[in-house]
């Protein structure tokens, strides 16, 4: 298996800008996913995001999940569970309003230390973005105008712990899907491993690396470059040892977007065959997407296409 992709973000201000750019576009059309160093998130920040998160997990959620997990009796499970996953989470909402202050049990310098994160890693989402838009060959700010809606995109982070178990043959810490939105960037971990991605039909590990940015492509993305960039399956393996922490940022179209495939990226082959993505309203999609998360995302896009929008209108 080749390398898992690794992208040097300052290699962009200089000489080997090209080869950095191929390196991004090479992972967006054959991987949906690529991991970032040098991103300019200052790695104190990071590290000081990751010890709060630990903390407020042992102080907060860690005896309510061994709670929950015994009263259900997956402690003891003999059997595959197909219909729950081995993780404790919280939601945290930025754009277009925040709702960190509502979040019960987040002491204020936590609150404050995750406002300023959420801050960076909007910037970095939109950074990337931009450069999506060079190597698609869009007018740069093509894409965050078609997450825009009219209130601008939706951003949100999933703080996630997957703490050790017994049987992580039997339960996964979060089973195999692709992810709705946009970009999704992750802070995952980078001593205790489980995220997977599907490649050629096998599953890769995504290596933890200290103080990296891990980025995919979301369905959202898929749609708007009618397929040349993919989303990809993925999940996460539970362990017997260590618990797991993820941080995983949302940058997603507005409720209110409309998303089909940039006119500038449609072949006429394709639209003669009919391969065309289709088009819809963001809400209407993450509606659909709750109901079939765990399953094929190309039924989703199916479902739409048997709608009466046409795929290729402008709004």
């Amino acid at each position: 298996m080749t390398n898992f992709p690794v992208i040097n973000l300052e290699k962009l201000n200089g000489e080997e800008r090209k080869h950095t750019m191929e390196k991004i576009k090479d992972a967006c059309e054959n991987w949906g996913f690529f991991e970032l160093v040098n991103h300019g998130i200052p790695h104190d920040l990071m590290d000081t995001v990751e010890r709060m998160t630990k903390e407020h997990y042992r102080k907060c959620m860690e005896e309510r999940f061994k709670e929950l997990m015994a009263s259900k009796g997956l402690e003891a499970v003999q059997t595959e569970v197909k219909d729950m996953d081995w993780e404790s989470t919280f939601h945290l909402r930025h754009l277009p309003e925040s709702n960190i202050s509502e979040i019960p049990d987040l002491i204020d310098e936590y609150r404050k230390v995750m406002k300023d994160f959420a801050l960076r890693i909007e910037k970095l989402a939109e950074q990337l973005l931009d450069l999506l838009c060079e190597n698609l060959g869009l007018e740069k700010g093509y894409l965050k105008k078609a997450f825009y809606g009219s209130r601008g995109p939706t951003f949100g982070t999933k703080v996630a712990n997957y703490p050790p178990c017994p049987n992580p043959e039997l339960v996964k810490g979060l089973r195999p899907h692709t992810d709705a939105g946009g970009i999704i960037l992750l802070f995952q971990d980078d001593k205790v491993s489980g995220l997977q991605l599907l490649k050629d039909d096998q599953w890769v590990d995504v290596p933890p690396m200290r103080h990296s940015i891990v980025v995919n492509i979301g369905d959202q993305l898929e749609v708007i470059t009618n397929g040349k960039y993919k989303s990809v399956e993925h999940r996460v393996i539970a362990q017997t040892d260590g618990t797991r922490m993820s941080i995983a940022s949302f940058y997603n179209p507005g409720s209110d977007a409309v998303i089909y495939p940039a006119p500038e990226l449609l072949e006429k082959e394709a639209e003669e065959k009919n391969q065309v993505y289709p088009k819809f309203v963001f809400e209407d999609y993450m509606k659909l997407y709750a109901k079939l998360k765990f399953q094929a995302k190309e039924p989703r896009f199916e479902a739409f296409k048997a709608s009466n929008l046409d795929p290729i209108a402008t709004v």
